[in-house]
């Protein structure tokens, strides 16, 4: 939930501050919490971002300060790929600390809840068939290119037309699978909402559903399904490649307006790490 603020929104301390609502207010789209849990939720969210921003921040600050070191010179796929693992260990150790609290909720959750959330996740799949499923071939390579497009400009602005053309024939060629991907997505969903009512009807302990829980974490980065590991790594693989080649080929005024980005987020990390 916190990588999207990091790395694309202009009001980051104004958004972090906000948090614990924020937060709420997307798990409740997905849980419809009742009254009675509400306040519980609450104060487990401002318990955790009080330990993020006490532990976590700065370190996050300083893994920006390295990356702008390297945003100096060409790098390699093994690089991006190297920095890409080092924020899914990040993200790991945020959802570590949520666990304990996170399987308190779910074991208070209703069949009712269970079935919202399903409601929801089927509502959220229906925007990705949108967004990623287009009618034909060339709408749906045009809408991959532009979420390209709109996440190289962020860091690095405007990209030239050769820069452009670039992009597009390294995109052309990605091994990335939409159906594949979405199918994935409708597994995990799935297997989601059946650990949550069999937690339910067991009355499953604590231990058991946080150990449940980091299981389904675990298997959104290892599909239990090797075909589609696979792919994933295939495709990993080439996202490295490719943000390596945008980066390499972008010019001294793109790497600074790219860095001169990283130390603007790097700074307000700080700040929110030490508020005084």
């Amino acid at each position: 939930m916190l990588l999207p603020w990091i790395v694309g929104c202009s009001a980051l301390r104004l958004s972090y501050n906000q948090g614990p609502t924020l937060a709420y207010w997307w798990l409740d789209g997905y849980a419809d919490f009742h009254p009675e849990q509400a306040p519980r939720v609450k104060n487990a969210l401002t318990d955790w971002f009080a330990w993020h921003r006490a532990t976590q921040l700065a370190d996050y600050a300083q893994a920006l300060a390295d990356v702008r070191g390297l945003a100096v010179n060409p790098v390699t796929a093994a690089q991006v790929c190297s920095e890409i693992e080092a924020w899914r260990q990040r993200a790991q150790r945020a959802f570590d600390q949520a666990v304990p609290a996170l399987a308190t909720q779910v074991r208070t959750m209703t069949v009712a809840q269970i079935e919202h959330l399903e409601q929801r996740q089927a509502a959220q799949h229906a925007e990705r068939l949108a967004d990623y499923l287009q009618a034909s071939p060339d709408e749906r390579q045009k809408a991959a290119l532009q979420r390209a497009l709109d996440r190289a400009e962020t860091l690095y602005g405007t990209l030239t037309d050769a820069q452009r053309q670039a992009l597009a024939e390294a995109q052309a060629a990605s091994p990335f699978n939409a159906e594949l991907w979405l199918a994935e997505l409708q597994l995990r969903n799935a297997e989601v909402v059946r650990s949550l009512r069999q937690w339910h009807t067991e009355r499953a302990h604590a231990a058991t559903v946080q150990a449940g829980l980091r299981r389904l974490a675990a298997e959104t980065g290892h599909s239990p399904r090797a075909a589609y590991r696979a792919q994933a790594r295939r495709v990993s693989q080439a996202n490295c490649a490719l943000m390596a080649q945008v980066h390499n080929g972008t010019t001294p005024a793109q790497r600074q307006h790219a860095i001169d980005k990283l130390q603007g987020w790097e700074d307000d990390l700080r700040a929110l790490a030490d508020p005084r």
